[in-house]
């Protein structure tokens, strides 16, 4: 990447910016630092904190993308930062619907910010917007990490929805329920409602139910097609987040005793080889309930 100055593996044909030093010493990537981002998925995110307070140089601000529980402990990504790097620095999360080929670009996208300060969400949101990126700001850390992710999993389900044939309906109520499924979980953890109908919430989990350059989606759509876990993630050849967050946010939401049908079904599918045809007759076979 030093030399091509692009991502050939992920996002080929972009290329960087003159400014960007490409370099696999973190400390030489700390060097005169005001922000540090992450973006590394979950199961990554401890180690790659454990090497940043191991590093001979100071951090002023810290900042991920990363999304989704931690799967052994069930923590959220803000919980994992606290507790390798303490609660002293400024802190934030980044996160919303876009696909990194879209915003390499220059198509329009937008996200949100929440951070442990209103300045430094303010501050990051003047930073990182431009004419065609545009970054709104939140206080719901919870609720933004709860959105991204939760939505990971429920792409997975649209994926089998669509994968066995069943139309536009079924995929518009499944990503409705699943919005509720969602919601219920952030609130049991603390998070703010509305959040959830933002673009942390239901803007993240629409782009990603709908569109196949979802590797979770696509995931879904290969179990649909009778594909095995392990030969779709070779497949796939990039992390499928959505398999790591299945397991947690199941867990999480057994502890909270919090009802997610829909979750519990694609994990079912995805770890205990549940067919997914059973799966939506599971579903479907639920007691009627007020929405």
């Amino acid at each position: 990447m030093e030399r091509s100055r692009y991502n050939d593996l992920y996002l080929p044909g972009a290329h960087f910016p003159d400014a960007l030093q490409v370099t696999t010493n973190i400390d030489d990537a700390l060097i005169g630092a005001e922000d540090v981002l992450i973006v590394v998925p979950s199961h990554a995110l401890r180690e790659t904190l454990e090497r940043l307070k191991n590093s001979s140089q100071s951090i002023k601000h810290l900042t991920w993308a990363t999304k989704g529980f931690e799967t052994e402990t069930g923590l959220l990504p803000h919980q994992v930062v606290r507790q390798v790097m303490g609660t002293s620095l400024p802190m934030a999360v980044i996160s919303g619907p876009t696909f990194a080929s879209e915003v390499a670009a220059g198509l329009p996208s937008a996200v949100s910010i929440a951070s442990t300060t209103e300045a430094n969400a303010n501050r990051l949101a003047q930073a990182i917007s431009t004419d065609t990126f545009r970054a709104y700001t939140a206080k719901d850390i919870v609720g933004v990490e709860v959105g991204g992710a939760t939505k990971n999993v429920l792409a997975i389900g649209a994926g089998i929805s669509d994968g066995l044939g069943f139309g536009a309906n079924t995929r518009i109520a499944m990503i409705t329920r699943g919005l509720i499924e969602m919601t219920r979980l952030g609130l049991a953890l603390g998070a703010q409602k509305d959040t959830f109908i933002g673009l942390s919430g239901m803007g993240d989990l629409v782009l990603t139910c709908s569109d196949d350059q979802s590797r979770n989606r696509r995931f879904g759509l290969g179990l649909a097609d009778g594909a095995s876990v392990e030969g779709l993630r070779r497949k796939i050849g990039q992390v499928v987040e959505g398999y790591y967050a299945a397991r947690a946010v199941y867990k999480v939401a057994k502890k909270l005793e919090v009802e997610m049908p829909i979750v519990e079904q694609i994990y079912r599918v995805i770890y205990d080889k549940l067919e997914p045809k059973e799966a939506v007759a599971n579903l479907l076979g639920r007691p009627l309930t007020p929405e």
